[in-house]
């Protein structure tokens, strides 16, 4: 477990996300940082050296720089990067269990509380407990992503299924998306045979009948306290066809949504 608690965590008056200028460069050679930033790549494309190590850069790479690191940085003029940067304090002995960089998995949660942290401090910018907070669930899913792909990298059991409980929760908060096994995969950062075969040990089901059993859940919801039709939940969930949408719910429910409706 991260040893970190928020409020050892000080953020500092230096945070934003900012879609970087064409010209737009980055070297601190010979100017190391003085403090940490936690520093995302929401678009675009670049290339990025830290401490001598270069990288190329796209949406989702993920920096933890240090007091002391030195960078270099430019990105492709024809696709221009966007980042968040969030510079703070912290204890060095909780740095020590981040690795400098990621390639962030769970990007929907990560971008909510990056966006949630600078409207935060626009608001209130004497404020200090909730961006502690917030600061803190980004580092701890960091470190969380982190002992999960360990765990799989060394075949430890524990890895695979936080990885397809993070999948299952993502497919359950967006219902609406066409989800598919292969998309699914391709996010998860696995072969689709490897991924499916792991979904179903974890998950008890295939990856498309979770996919299905999910978006009829959140119908069933929508009928029931939402006051929606049943056409308008179909088309809310991405039915094109109503018929097909009520054949569906009925083979996982036993009954029509008509007749939910109707009760």
């Amino acid at each position: 477990m991260l040893q970190l608690n928020a409020a050892l965590l000080e953020p500092l008056p230096y945070y934003g996300k900012v879609f970087c200028e064409k010209a737009w460069r980055w070297d601190t050679v010979g100017r190391p940082f003085e403090n940490y930033d936690l520093w995302y790549v929401w678009s675009g494309e670049g290339e990025l050296s830290l401490n001598g190590r270069r990288r190329s850069i796209s949406k989702g790479c993920c920096y933890l720089f240090r007091p002391g690191d030195e960078t270099e940085a430019r990105h492709d003029v024809r696709n221009p990067i966007t980042v968040t940067f969030i510079h703070f304090h912290m204890p060095a002995f909780t740095a020590a269990q981040l690795s400098p960089f990621r390639v962030v998995r769970d990007i929907a949660t990560f971008e909510a509380y990056l966006s949630l942290y600078v409207r935060r401090l626009l608001a209130a910018p004497s404020e200090r407990e909730e961006p502690g907070l917030l600061l803190y669930l980004l580092l701890l899913q960091l470190y969380r992503e982190e002992a999960s792909g360990k765990q799989a990298l060394h075949g430890e059991g524990e890895g695979w299924p936080t990885l397809m409980q993070e999948t299952a929760a993502y497919v359950r908060q967006f219902p609406s998306i066409p989800h598919t096994p292969q998309k699914l995969a391709e996010r998860a950062r696995l072969s689709p045979r490897y991924f499916s075969r792991r979904f179903k040990e974890t998950m008890g089901q295939t990856v498309e009948s979770y996919i299905i059993s999910a978006r009829i859940e959140r119908a069933e919801h929508l009928l029931r306290f939402n006051g929606m039709n049943v056409s308008e939940v179909a088309e809310a969930l991405g039915y094109n066809n109503i018929h097909y949408f009520s054949r569906q719910f009925k083979q996982y429910r036993g009954f029509s949504p008509s007749r939910l409706r109707e009760r």
